[in-house]
């Protein structure tokens, strides 16, 4: 494993939210293997199948079923585990589900952020937080340029309105009590559209097509001449760890927020994606789905020169290397189940490789 992580979180006690999550449950494993003291929290449904049980990680981590929502259960987690990093990745994710319950949403969303906010503002120990929000913060002008941070947060639908209020809050947070404490260290993260194996998450692109083509299905797809910012998730995942490591190492990035995408040149639709998996996916066979079942932005670009220049991060994997190893992820996990986890520790291990190039 790379040993400039491995100085960093060895022995250190690392808390997820959303940790059964397809990031959560990839930064979990990943923050294992480096030798922290995890704790997850999350609640609810899981997918079926679930990544974080595929994996097995409950015996690996302490595992704690809290909702996000309830300020008194997730702040006495906190206090009790004494955390030295939080990366906060619990939310409703899902575009259809937050149309379908827009108060959970934005319960979840918006309040939940907020209740880690408030528990870390009166914080004693030292800390480093993490706070994920998403790409879709951005006011979309379905313009071609990428959106950098200082661009104007702000969405319609309830997904992205309640993420992008999670984002206020945070920034309000950051401004109003904690920017001047000198035991806490906290940015955020924005980022979207992560691919990888193991998401199983109903409505996303990847995971639809792998239920459909293994059974040698048609997949239906919506909008597949939209844009989106396509990145593999340990990519997105070794921004978050950059940023926790960077902001104990430089105070002038103290509360800033970064993105986390692929070149702006790199402009690739829903359809290029499905064309790249069928170079590994002989059968793969698909149609149009011409109605609209809600909303979604046509055109999503993310400027990550920021992250590029203050943290030396860089999306590593070219998209026929993201395509590689989220097929074989897939391929392996319908073959021979039983090696999927060592398949994802060796995942993490050749991410690992690319990144120290």
């Amino acid at each position: 494993m790379n040993q400039k992580l491995n100085k960093f979180f060895r022995n250190k006690k690392v808390m997820i939210t959303g940790h059964t999550g397809f990031k959560g449950s990839w930064l979990s494993l990943w923050m294992h293997h480096l030798g922290a003291d995890v704790m997850g929290c999350s609640f609810g449904k899981k997918t079926v199948p679930s990544n974080f049980e595929i994996l097995r990680l409950k015996k690996k981590i302490k595992s704690k079923e809290v909702d996000i929502r309830n300020f008194k259960a997730i702040r006495k987690k906190i206090l009790d585990f004494k955390p030295d990093y939080i990366f906060h990745l619990a939310a409703e994710a899902i575009v259809k589900n937050a149309y379908q319950e827009p108060k959970i949403t934005w319960d979840t969303n918006t309040l939940g952020t907020v209740n880690i906010l408030e528990t870390i503002r009166k914080y004693k120990k030292k800390i480093t937080v993490v706070i994920i929000t998403s790409d879709k913060v951005y006011k979309n002008k379905e313009v071609k340029k990428g959106y950098k941070e200082s661009d104007v947060l702000g969405n319609f639908d309830p997904y992205s309105a309640s993420k992008s209020a999670a984002d206020l809050a945070t920034q309000s947070y950051i401004k109003s009590y904690l920017k001047n404490k000198k035991n806490i260290k906290i940015g955020i993260a924005r980022a979207g559209n992560v691919i990888g194996g193991g998401d199983w998450s109903e409505g996303r692109l990847i995971p639809d097509c792998i239920r459909s083509w293994k059974k040698n299905k048609i997949v239906l797809l919506r909008n597949p001449r939209s844009t989106r910012p396509w990145q593999h998730v340990l990519d997105v995942l070794n921004g978050y760890i950059t940023l926790a490591i960077s902001l104990n190492k430089n105070k002038k990035i103290n509360g800033e927020a970064f993105n986390f995408g692929p070149k702006i040149e790199k402009k690739n639709k829903v359809i290029d994606i499905v064309k790249q998996m069928k170079l590994f996916w002989s059968n793969a066979k698909w149609k149009i789905n011409k109605r609209k079942l809600f909303f979604e932005s046509k055109l999503l670009h993310l400027d990550s020169s920021k992250a590029k220049l203050l943290l030396q991060w860089n999306c590593n994997l070219s998209l026929k290397k993201t395509i590689l190893f989220t097929i074989s992820w897939y391929r392996i996990y319908i073959e021979n189940p039983k090696n999927i986890y060592k398949f994802s520790v060796h995942q993490i291990k050749e991410f690992s490789k690319l990144s120290n190039r």
